[in-house]
């Protein structure tokens, strides 16, 4: 039983990274139904603008995370004015290709200008604590519990703001709601936005825990988050943190009762078993073609 409840403590630190990156990934789909795949890579880049903060800058937590999520952010919002916009009417798989484009330049950006893995430096007193045989870190406490507050807000913006509202409405009927005088531009780089500073703190935690960062570190992260996204329903932001949770649940324990070389081969062969069983994810709902 101690043993179980530590592998619990380990799912949940690896689910509320994977479920904030999934957030990015759902948000985008519900609003322009299209997949980002290069927001792994903006993840990647949230950990680098923390190790720069860190080590060059000189900058604690904190201003560490606020400037890495700001940093993401505005490239996300930039990303999607230069890259995504000029092809909402075109076909879908020019967007997804654009998005795989994106993904790949910043990785080879990123690896000209740092060529070698990087280490980022503790910005927590790294403490130990035991309750039964169960050991916890002050670093866990503070990836669960800031994850799970970012999920939060997330939530409350979504269904209690103005700013949420617009993004339902636009995911719901995007024909009918520039006549209603919902600025759909601005909408969809607030989404952008949010989104992708999730996908930026998610960076930094996941650079805390796995202090070592590389600039492909995004690619298999990212595809397991997007796995995570579409078991929870992709498009729901309640179903994406459910998914990432599920799937961080399901590779701790591959990894505690299996090789760890199975951990892979055991989240795409859960997605494809769900997805034939429920194509449309845990909460996810299909939406009926308006004629």
């Amino acid at each position: 039983m101690t043993y179980l409840l530590q592998q619990a403590l380990n799912a949940l630190q690896l689910g509320s990274i994977y479920a904030l990156i999934a957030l990015g990934y759902t948000m985008v789909y519900g609003i322009l139904t299209m997949i980002n795949f290069a927001h792994g890579d903006l993840f990647m880049v949230g950990a680098f603008l923390c190790f720069v903060a860190a080590t060059y800058l000189k900058l604690s937590f904190v201003p560490s995370l606020l400037l890495s999520m700001a940093g993401v952010a505005l490239l996300g919002v930039v990303i999607e004015k230069w890259a995504y916009k000029p092809l909402r009417q075109a076909p879908r798989v020019s967007a997804i290709i654009t998005a795989l484009g994106v993904g790949i330049f910043l990785e080879n950006f990123t690896l000209a200008l740092c060529p070698y893995p990087k280490h980022i430096p503790p910005l927590i007193a790294h403490e130990m604590w035991s309750f039964g045989g169960v050991s916890i870190s002050s670093l866990q406490i503070l990836i669960i519990l800031l994850s799970i507050l970012l999920m939060i807000l997330l939530d409350f913006i979504v269904r209690r703001t103005m700013v949420g509202m617009a993004m339902r409405a636009i995911s719901w009927d995007k024909t009918i709601v520039p006549l209603m005088g919902v600025p759909v531009d601005r909408v969809i780089s607030i989404t952008f936005a949010i989104g992708t500073s999730l996908g930026g703190a998610a960076g930094v935690m996941y650079g805390l825990a796995y202090p070592v960062i590389d600039p492909y570190m995004g690619i298999m992260v990212g595809w397991k988050a997007f796995i995570s996204a579409v078991v929870g329903g992709i498009g729901n932001i309640r179903g994406a943190m459910i998914g990432g949770f599920i799937l961080g649940g399901v590779e701790i324990l591959v990894a505690a009762f299996l090789p760890s070389t199975y951990r892979d081969f055991v989240a795409f062969a859960f997605l494809l078993v769900l997805l034939i069983f429920r194509p449309y994810g845990i909460l996810g709902k299909p939406h009926p073609q308006k004629v």
